[in-house]
């Protein structure tokens, strides 16, 4: 089972949905760093569960231990260990399909490759397992932020049918709908809530997007073939649970434009070479160009519904799953953190990569 990701920043992640709890190791991380441990805990509750009615009502506080690796709040270039306890797990509610597959989870896939598999909230495939991933983005955004004067902000974009149309001018979620959904659109965050939660009272779920926008990454980072930078971004997004789609700068909109039209011209502003469009997304042949970075992430519908779905159990016999326990009927508004945390491991691994190129 794969549970690393990083060549020179490396995170492991380890734990279970409903075990004794989750956690992360991150390797590679330079001794003295300052560490800010508030606002690791900060990122973990912007994904924390039970937030509002719109989310799965699990309480959890997600409140992390850091084990090792630090001495007076700086790094020692040691392994930084993170542990956070699950303390609200019921595993009594899968109980009902210890021998079931649920429609579209990794409950058949995990047993056909293993043999076996934990039905308890489905153990590593659970998104319990990305506060890990959110500690390990914690960690990585300070790294570059004390080199780097880089701001990554990411924000739900779509849920289902109901889309911005613009790049937002800020992102200030100053109302509680804003809030709830991660949408720096006033108006449309409250259409959006209001279709998750009638979705919700209807027992079924729905899924969207996520936009990501990476100010100041310098010109130069990246991987050339094999490991280009977009690539590395597209493998970590598509990592995430329920991720189903990726798509960098102008991405498919971009397969309809001309070769005159979509070219972004270089010109030179104060020393600095620039675009005077951004098609590309800051990155071109797999390397930066120093103009902002910025993707989109599409998520599935929510695989866990609230109401009866067919299926067959272990012995491929047909049986009904009932719709129980706590799940979001979007995971969309949470997985916000989720997506810039792994674009900072992305780019801490690729700064350090670029360093080691030359002396």
């Amino acid at each position: 089972m794969s549970n690393s990701f990083g060549v020179l920043y490396r995170i492991t992640t380890f734990g279970e949905s409903h075990g004794e709890g989750v956690g992360v190791v991150i390797d590679g991380c330079p001794a003295g760093i300052q560490l800010d441990l508030n606002a690791i805990q900060y990122e973990l509750n912007r994904r924390r569960p039970g937030q509002s009615r719109i989310t799965t009502q699990r309480k959890e506080s997600d409140e992390f231990q850091l084990l090792s690796g630090h001495v007076n709040a700086k790094t020692t270039g040691a392994p930084l260990c993170f542990w956070v306890k699950n303390r609200n797990a019921r595993s009594r509610d899968y109980d009902h399909i210890a021998t079931k597959f649920r429609p579209s989870h990794a409950d058949y896939t995990y047993f056909a490759k293993y043999g076996t598999r934990d039905y308890r909230g489905g153990g590593r495939a659970s998104a319990r397992e990305t506060v890990a991933r959110v500690i390990g983005g914690a960690v990585a955004k300070q790294l570059l932020a004390q080199h780097f004067p880089m701001q990554i902000r990411a924000w739900v974009h779509s849920i289902h049918q109901l889309k911005m149309r613009n790049m937002p001018q800020n992102h200030n979620l100053h109302t509680p709908y804003m809030e709830a959904v991660k949408c720096p659109d006033e108006e449309l965050a409250e259409a959006m809530f209001r279709l998750i939660d009638r979705v919700r009272k209807e027992g079924n779920s729905v899924g969207g997007t996520i936009m990501c926008q990476i100010e100041g990454v310098p010109a130069g980072w990246g991987e050339p073939i094999y490991d280009k930078l977009h690539a590395k971004l597209g493998y970590a997004m598509l990592g995430i649970n329920a991720v189903k789609a990726f798509e960098l700068g102008s991405g498919f909109q971009g397969t309809e434009m001309m070769g005159a039209e979509h070219n972004d011209i270089f010109y030179q502003e104060e020393g600095r070479i620039r675009t005077h469009t951004n098609h590309s997304g800051g990155i071109q042949g797999g390397i930066t160009n120093g103009e902002a970075i910025y993707f989109r992430v599409g998520f599935k519908p929510t695989s866990t519904l609230m109401r009866d779905q067919p299926s067959v159990d272990t012995e491929g016999n047909a049986v009904i799953v009932k719709g129980k326990g706590r799940h979001d009927p979007c995971v969309v508004p949470r997985a916000v953190p989720i997506v810039e945390a792994m674009a900072a491991i992305c780019l801490a691994d690729a700064w350090l990569l670029h360093k080691a190129r030359k002396l």
